[in-house]
């Protein structure tokens, strides 16, 4: 493990399925599940079901929410490699924090990244990559401001910001509004988050919620403005009607 990690703001940490993540100082947070494990957190919950329900596609637009240690994006370039999936992929992602994008050339990550580790280095020197067949932009910046001057239409979301309780901003109504705005119609969001608050303020800007879960790691959600088979659907209203008092976060 390199021990030259950024350990000012952050703290790595080895999560169960033997790959490191980072614990942050500001948010008091870790980036990833320490149960399910960072590179299994990634591909269960974000890459695998994005890919899946999106398939049929010769090329996919991707938004990162937000880039953090790079694992959602790195984890998609490793998962369409390693099956052979021949489609042009355009990764969009935002980061506040400058200092951490540059501070990954020193991260540890798993096996599965060695043969890719050459896109991070690049990303942490230049903001960007671009090959034949991938293109990824980082932002650094607000992912508010980001989200709301995009001119693009995403095929997936990676909803993967920090928690609704440390960084409310990225979980609201009026966020996911902007979000409706820039995916498209057969587009699917994908999240960790399983609160009542975050599938409310989907549900309030027409998504139809579903429970994404399977072996070996936590329930998390997909949202969609059309209907997603294979995944079970959240009665919406039947939550509503059990928990009157819950509402969605506002700006």
């Amino acid at each position: 493990m390199n021990s030259n990690f950024n350990d000012e703001k952050h703290k790595i940490v080895k999560s169960e399925d033997g790959s490191y993540t980072a614990y942050s100082k500001e948010y008091d947070e870790h980036y990833h599940s320490t149960k399910d494990g960072a590179l299994k957190e990634s591909l269960l919950k974000h890459v695998i079901p994005g890919y899946e329900l999106t398939k049929g596609l010769k090329e996919v637009n991707i938004l990162d929410i937000c880039f953090g240690l790079g694992f959602n994006t790195l984890a998609t370039i490793y998962y369409y490699k390693k099956n052979a999936i021949n489609k042009k992929i355009n990764i969009y992602s935002p980061e506040l924090d400058a200092d951490l994008v540059k501070s990954l050339k020193a991260f540890t990550y798993p096996d599965e990244f060695k043969s890719i580790k050459y896109i991070v280095d690049e990303l942490s020197q230049n903001g960007n990559y671009i090959d034949k067949d991938l293109k990824i932009e980082l932002f650094i910046g607000d992912a508010r401001l980001y989200v709301k001057n995009l001119d693009v239409k995403f095929d997936i979301v990676y909803q993967d910001a920090f928690s609704p309780s440390v960084n409310p901003l990225l979980w609201t109504k009026e966020y996911f509004r902007d979000i409706k705005k820039i995916i498209n119609k057969k587009g699917i969001l994908t999240t960790y988050s399983t609160a009542l608050k975050t599938r409310l303020a989907l549900w309030e800007n027409g998504f139809k919620v579903y429970i994404n879960k399977g072996n070996n790691f936590r329930n998390s959600t997909l949202a969609s403005i059309s209907e997603l088979k294979g995944y079970e659907e959240v009665d919406m209203l039947h939550k509503i009607n059990c928990n009157p008092d819950v509402k969605s976060l506002r700006d």
